[in-house]
This record gives structure tokens, sequence and C-alpha cells, in this order.
């Protein structure tokens, strides 16, 4: 089977790949070469919900209608422990008082606060929504798909990649460690939670 990740990042499509890659699937995204004849004309969805499972939503709903094909799309929100109400990012991790953060940007300003209340306890939720056809909708904002908690720290690693900037000031809770600094295999186990994997399996039976 050929699903659409929508998604035009190319690092989350990698990451989602290799998660899944035991699954006898095959995972294209709008960054994917074989997409340029399918999905032509991208839709631009406003993602204007309150919640990660409402904005993942929108976009797969936006997606199957625009390609007819099977899709998912998936969307995160940040809850940071020690930050007021006012200053919570929730779905809006890179668009901050209503400016789209850069990669760049992103590390300049979370590092900002952790310097500002110390090392930061957050935690990602996550949400999917996976249409197979219009009979078979699959969505979830389970736990499982949730993220460890984990630190967020004023000191960037010297380690980037391109889309995910905020793994660059993460810390393991338990040992203090920067997670690029984990062996890569662990790594790639974090990057995408089981959650999504046993989402696939369940759905992929029925």
């Amino acid at each position: 089977m050929k699903l659409l990740y929508g998604t035009k990042n190319p690092a989350k499509l990698e990451a989602m790949r290799k998660r899944l890659e035991i699954l006898d699937i095959e995972i294209i995204g709008f960054c994917s070469p074989e997409c340029k004849e399918i999905c032509k004309n991208i839709p631009d969805v406003p993602e204007k919900g309150m919640t990660p499972l409402e904005n993942a939503r929108q976009k797969a709903k936006a997606y199957y209608q625009a390609f007819g094909i099977p899709v998912f799309s998936c969307d995160s929100g940040l809850y940071i422990k020690e930050l007021p109400d006012s200053l919570q990012p929730g779905v809006h991790v890179r668009t901050i008082d209503g400016n789209y953060l850069s990669d760049e940007e992103m590390l300049a300003y979370y590092s900002g606060l952790a310097r500002q209340y110390g090392n930061l306890t957050a935690r990602y939720q996550n949400a999917i929504c996976l249409i197979l056809d219009k009979n078979k909708v699959f969505e979830s904002m389970a736990d499982s798909l949730s993220s460890k908690p984990f630190l967020l720290t004023a000191v960037p690693h010297n380690m980037r990649k391109k889309g995910f900037p905020l793994d660059s000031l993460s810390l393991e809770i338990e040992t203090g460690m920067y997670y690029y600094d984990r062996d890569p295999h662990q790594l790639d186990e974090v990057a995408v939670e089981d959650g999504f994997l046993e989402f696939f399996k369940e759905c992929l039976k029925k």
C-alpha cells in the first residue's frame, strides 16, 4: 500500500519512514520526487484547530479531497510545565505572536525561555488522522502517541537537523544527556513514538 504523508518536511518524512519500515507500506510525502505527478496544486490548509487532533483532521481531509489517495496527517502541541498559560506554545510551536519562526529563530526563542526560567520540562502531545477511503477514517490523540517528558535547555547542541530545531535543545531527563549524544538507533526510536507504529498496525487490519 502507498500512503501519502501530508507533510513538506523531509526530516519528518524520513523519521516516519524509519519507524514504520517493518510494515508493508510505502510512504511518500510532498517533498518526495514521486509526488510531483500525483500531488499537483497542494492545498494550503490554515490549521485553525485548538488541538493537535483538530489540525491533523483538517489537513488529512483537505489532502484526501484534493488527491483522492490514502493519506495521513499528523500534528503536535508542545506543553511546558514551567511556563504560564500565556506563554504555552500548544499547537503554535512555530508561530509566536503571529510570526512564523525559522529553525534558527525557534532555537533563539526557546533557548531564551530556558535562560529565563531554567531548564524547561516539556512534552509533545501528538495526533494523527488517517484516511484510507471515504468509509475508513481513523484518528487518535492517545497518550501512546505523546512523547516522554524531556528538558529544553538554554545551550544548543552543535548538531542541527533541518525541520527539527528543538532537538538541538533537548535533554533526556534521566541522564541530562543531549538526545543527539545518544546512540543513533535509540535516537530513531525517540523521533517517532511507538504509538504511531501500533496505530498503523491496528488500522491496516481493518
